[in-house]
């Protein structure tokens, strides 16, 4: 048997609890030796983080110490260009053992918004996708998914064969926190108390992040 590694990418500006309860989640239900919090360095798809690379990947870095399978992989973070996902797929398969499974959790819109992703057809070739969907989802793919939907999908997400290939859906507990609302609250000198783990707070306060120009 290979091992079972998770893939989990986005800005984390800043990293919060949402982001790790979710990672926790899915790694104990799929049993991975490891889960791979990917931060990105310039995301195709997003407005520019609002802190630097260095400080988005320590923060990361510090929210994951010493809670295992959670790890940081800094490799988009290294590049000249956007981060393609797709990229990443191709330089972990590199480092790997063929029998390998990866495994990319992506949220419910990020999924819906895929076929604008760089090559997207190809991400298959190299993971599974864990599309990560909160009860209260009810929205359905766009049409160009479907297809794809009704070709890959596993109706038990522990079902998952070899290592790439299929899609399967992963049901969160609810948990309303984002980093947009986290930034707000920062901006505007209130509290983030509970929403970041301490060793995050404790960074944001030292480096003075989010605050709002006066």
């Amino acid at each position: 048997m290979g091992k079972r590694i998770g893939l989990f990418g986005g800005t984390f500006d800043p990293v919060h609890i949402g982001h790790l309860r979710g990672a926790v989640e899915v790694a104990e239900q799929f049993g991975f030796d490891e889960l791979r919090l990917i931060p990105s360095a310039r995301p195709p798809h997003r407005e520019t983080p609002q802190v630097s690379a260095a400080q988005r990947l320590e923060m990361v870095t510090l929210a994951v110490a010493g809670v295992a399978p959670l790890a940081v992989d800094d490799r988009e973070l290294k590049r000249e260009r956007p981060s393609w996902t797709i990229e990443t797929l191709e330089s972990l398969r590199t480092e790997l053992q063929p029998d390998d499974q990866l495994f990319l959790l992506v949220g419910w819109d990020a999924f819906c918004g895929l076929p604008s992703w760089h090559r997207w057809s190809e991400l298959l070739d190299h993971c599974h996708i864990l599309v990560l969907q909160r009860p209260d989802a009810d929205s359905e793919a766009p049409e160009t998914l479907r297809d794809l939907l009704a070709a890959r999908s596993a109706a038990e997400p522990q079902s998952l064969q070899g290592p790439a290939g299929q899609i399967a859906f992963v049901w969160q507990t609810p948990l309303a926190i984002s980093a947009t609302q986290i930034r707000q609250l920062l901006g505007e000198g209130r509290s983030v108390r509970f929403l970041v783990p301490d060793a995050v707070l404790a960074y944001i306060h030292a480096h003075d992040l989010y605050r709002a120009p006066n």
